[in-house]
């Protein structure tokens, strides 16, 4: 049987506010607003695994991003499906990331407990990134496809097969992830891929950075999928192409989906739990909280009076200033509040400008500035 989905193209490509098609095609639409946002734009210097944002060689979520909708729309076109829906999916999918990748998730999530919001998911967070805080409270106004794939594909969550659940969800009720099914196969592609994208590539930057060698990789990872990205890649693609169907759904074969469970077990291992990332934890959470922190004070102090803000005098007093006036109205109108536009602020940010805020509230080059311009200042003591 042909796999198709069973839900209506009405209702899949239903927006939340209506608008007239062009010769662009709904999805195609998708991806070109996508590219356009803001959001995406920063993913280029936000981490996928490794902070590493000198190096041109270590992944970042941008790439990964367009690694996962290449993959994914591959998979798509060996099945018969709409190859430009899961492009879409796969371009918006973690648009929702906080700076410093799952370590930064981590710790954000955190913080938010704390304070007693929900736990910060970035699959929950990528929803209401495009349907909310781009375009200045607007949102992007995807199409009900796209939105659904982008909240359902935690790639975390390793399955050897899922079905759709055909059925339109009220995607803005939506807290957490868990349990969350796409409503097509090419979300359920989407979800796929996003595991084979970071599978391999993963490792690859590990085995760059001297964290692994390949000759660690179990018996079981060399034999069957080999220990190149390309290589893991070429073999799942293929092998998710040839067992999957409608009837069982997106699926990896019995042969290789052990192979691919002990991959993610080595991994996590000897990637994700290894000194380095424990090292950047605690560092990034002191960052984090040092940034989190200071514009609570910002915003305690001056509320909405520009010259608190000026006398900062620095750029992330301004640029906070300033998106908190473009925000109010849309954060009232939406949330009925402004209690989680502090972390909403601090989660779009990318690690480069992090690093930069903190600079900025450590060190008052303003204040050398001053120095400089003082007729009576004394550089040398001469006696």
């Amino acid at each position: 049987m042909e796999m198709q989905n069973e839900l209506s193209d009405l209702e899949l490509k239903s927006r939340l506010q209506e608008r007239k098609s062009d010769v662009r095609g709904a999805y195609y639409r998708d991806t070109t607003a996508i590219i356009h946002s803001s959001p995406f734009r920063r993913l280029k210097h936000k981490t996928q695994v490794f902070f590493a944002p000198s190096n041109d060689h270590i992944c970042t979520r941008m790439e990964h991003c367009l690694h996962v909708a290449s993959i994914a729309s591959t998979i798509c076109r060996g099945l018969g499906l709409d190859t430009e829906l899961a492009w879409a999916i796969g371009m918006g999918h973690d648009l929702g990331h906080t700076p410093f990748g799952h370590t930064g998730e981590k710790i954000l999530s955190g913080f938010m407990v704390e304070d007693g919001f929900a736990p910060f998911e970035h699959e929950i967070n990528s929803l209401r990134v495009v349907d909310f805080l781009c375009e200045h409270g607007k949102g992007l106004n995807l199409t009900y496809a796209v939105r659904d794939g982008i909240a359902c594909h935690n790639g975390e969550s390793l399955v050897k097969t899922l079905k759709p659940e055909f059925k339109v969800k009220d995607l803005a009720a939506l807290k957490q992830r868990k349990g969350l099914v796409p409503s097509t196969f090419e979300g359920v592609v989407v979800r796929f891929s996003d595991s084979i994208a970071y599978l391999g590539r993963d490792f690859e930057d590990a085995s760059r950075l001297n964290i692994v060698r390949s000759e660690q990789l179990p018996p079981i990872v060399n034999e069957k999928l080999g220990f190149s990205n390309a290589g893991i890649i070429d073999a799942l693609v293929n092998d998710v192409i040839d067992h999957s169907s409608f009837e069982k759904g997106i699926s990896f074969s019995d042969e290789l989906f052990p192979s691919v469970q002990a991959m993610i077990r080595f991994n996590y291992e000897h990637i994700y739990k290894s000194p380095m990332l424990e090292g950047y934890e605690r560092y990034f959470s002191r960052l984090l909280r040092l940034i989190i922190d200071y514009l609570k004070m910002l915003l305690e102090v001056n509320g909405f009076d520009e010259k608190g803000y000026a006398s900062e005098k620095n750029m992330l007093a301004m640029g906070f200033y300033h998106h908190l006036v473009d925000m109010r109205q849309p954060y009232v109108d939406h949330d009925g509040s402004l209690n989680r536009l502090i972390y909403d602020y601090v989660a779009g940010m990318s690690d480069n400008f992090c690093l930069d805020c903190a600079n900025e509230i450590l060190k008052p080059e303003h204040l050398n500035d001053s120095i400089e311009q003082s007729l009576t200042g004394k550089w040398f003591d001469a006696r």
